[in-house]
């Protein structure tokens, strides 16, 4: 079974999101098929930039809690993305919770639904947004990071703006993307990767900082007895034993 679906037109390739079943949550099967279609379209001379979306109203759900990918697997795809010569684009027509967040924060443009909306939801079941720190910290604002990690609150689309998680919102997204992807069909490839490098040396600093940190915290704490219990409760739809 396919899980990303691929299209190109005028230059861009966009990769859909194709797991419903799941609401697109990053299975380890996901991360792989993912890395391998961004590869090619890195190699391929025709594609100028990418658009990653979904199918179902959830970009996605963050990690796969029955098959969830090897963290250093999670950081090999989101560092992939940040280094790649070409632009990558998100397109968000739903929500986008836990791990999907760090996956929207290494595009270089976000683009949501005006009725899209986000949380950080691992403090509710027993973990932290250790991985997706790598690109969330550089990029967004730190105080609102505070709140919304700590409390796993939802918040909208022009709160994800207001704080960088994304570029822009709108009713009709696709009337605020094209623009954007016009304006890359213009720019000069060469002139697009060097640009790109320009932008994301902060973020690649802290891959080389604090990867291997991370990494391992997320491995301990997703090993744990409360996430244990966190986990289990979200699969039975019920509170937590530390809920009060």
């Amino acid at each position: 079974m396919t899980l990303i679906g691929r299209t190109r037109a005028r230059g861009i390739e966009t990769l859909t999101l194709d797991s419903p079943h799941n609401r697109n949550a990053l299975s380890a099967a996901l991360v792989g098929e993912l890395a391998t279609a961004l590869a090619e379209g890195e190699k391929d001379g025709d594609v100028r930039a990418i658009v990653l979306t979904h199918t179902g109203n959830t970009f996605s759900a963050g990690a796969d809690l029955k098959d969830p990918p090897d963290p250093d697997a999670l950081v090999g795809l989101l560092r992939q993305i940040i280094e790649l010569p070409k632009p990558v684009l998100a397109r968000v027509t739903g929500h986008v919770r836990a791990g999907g967040l760090g996956l929207l924060a290494t595009c270089d443009i976000g683009v949501a639904a005006t009725g899209s909306s986000f949380a950080f939801t691992e403090v509710r079941i027993g973990v932290a947004p250790a991985v997706i720190s790598l690109p969330l910290l550089p990029r967004t604002d730190p105080r609102a990071l505070a709140r919304y990690y700590l409390t796993g609150e939802r918040f909208d689309a022009a709160e994800a703006a207001r704080i960088g998680l994304l570029t822009a919102t709108g009713d009709a997204v696709d009337d605020v993307l094209e623009p954007l992807l016009d304006g890359l069909r213009k720019a000069a490839p060469e002139a697009l990767a060097e640009t790109k490098r320009l932008l994301t040396a902060r973020v690649l600093e802290a891959f080389d900082r604090d990867a291997a940190d991370l990494t391992a915290l997320s491995a301990r704490l997703f090993a744990s007895a409360q996430a244990r219990e966190g986990m289990t409760a979200f699969l039975e739809r019920r509170d937590p034993a530390w809920a009060l």
